[in-house]
């Protein structure tokens, strides 16, 4: 008997090795229905709206499964590891990630303008802000470029103004409170205070920054490479949902109401403000961005646009 042991041994290996790979192949199919199940991570803001409008429908060859997340450095860390196989993000921390060599590509803009300069009531010119403390999500964030412009066409330094990184959701308090003299993020939180009376529009995005790129849509390559008829047609679908967005109907509201809670007044505010039509990435305003970046000292080498968009999934042909 113990001369057959080894044999028995290695026969209940393989089984058990064979059992594993049906295992993890059966959880790396990520299909349901004979559909590509496409994971899309998203914090709940209304840059991500076109999103939120796409899973309104059902599509042939592929689903949706939005993942929400609390900040951006945890959706980073999913996108970047392959957890997720796209995310709707503030485009300058994926063209970070694709400088430290992770292979991303943006395929598409999340939204054009809807970004306000949100000061305390006190606040009457950028002048005021000099020596207080103002708000930003993330230094590798077109708010934090769009205050550098604002205060360099006000003939104000940078390092004049106490610039914070808060969380969006805590800014509206911070504001109320007195902690910050004014921020820009992400809607709907400059609504937020404009609707409590706790604070003022000093300035639109386009103001400062016409046709400013903001956040953006990015797929992992790899994903692109091995699905580019589902990563196209999605796409095209996005856009398509960008455009029924850009309606601004009842409809509209009520889709991203399910993702985004806030009163109906403060979503309707923030809806106003924003534009959803034609999210293709432009190669004029993407150079603007990165020159923005090295010149603040944010990145040395940033990916140029051939490197880093590709527009073929958006474009029609």
């Amino acid at each position: 008997m113990k001369k057959y042991l080894p044999l028995f041994l290695i026969l209940t290996l393989l089984l058990i090795l064979s059992a594993c790979g049906k295992s993890e192949e059966n959880s790396s199919s990520n299909t349901v229905d004979d559909k590509k199940i496409i994971k899309i991570g998203y914090l709940p803001i209304t840059h991500a709206a076109p999103l939120y409008m796409q899973t309104d429908k059902e599509y042939e060859g592929y689903a949706i499964e939005l993942v929400k997340f609390g900040s951006w450095p945890e959706l980073m860390d999913a996108l970047n590891t392959g957890k997720i196989d796209g995310a709707s993000v503030l485009i300058q921390l994926a063209m970070k990630a694709k400088e430290q060599g992770i292979d991303l590509k943006a395929v598409a803009l999340g939204h054009r303008d809807g970004n306000v300069v949100v000061v305390a009531p006190n606040v009457q010119k950028v002048e005021d802000l000099k020596g207080k403390s103002f708000a930003i999500p993330n230094k590798y964030s077109t708010h934090n470029i769009l205050l550098y412009r604002m205060l360099q066409d006000a003939g104000i330094n940078y390092q004049d103004v106490d610039v914070v990184e808060l969380p969006p959701a805590e800014m509206p308090a911070a504001l109320a409170e007195g902690r910050i003299a004014g921020y820009v993020v992400a809607e709907p939180f400059g609504a937020i205070s404009v609707s409590l009376e706790k604070g003022k529009v000093l300035f639109q995005s386009e103001d400062i920054w016409p046709n400013s790129i903001d956040c953006g849509l990015v797929l992992r390559n790899a994903f692109i490479e091995k699905h580019k008829d589902i990563a196209n047609q999605f796409v095209k679908d996005y856009a398509a949902a960008g455009e029924l967005m850009n309606a601004n109907d009842d409809h509209a509201h009520e889709v991203v109401a399910k993702y985004i809670k806030v009163d109906k007044e403060v979503l309707d505010l923030s809806l106003n403000w924003i534009s959803y039509n034609n999210l293709k990435i432009e190669k004029d305003a993407y150079k603007i961005l990165r020159d923005s970046l090295i010149e603040m000292g944010l990145s040395e080498n940033p990916p140029t646009y051939d490197e880093f968009v590709d527009s073929s999934l958006i474009e029609e042909k």
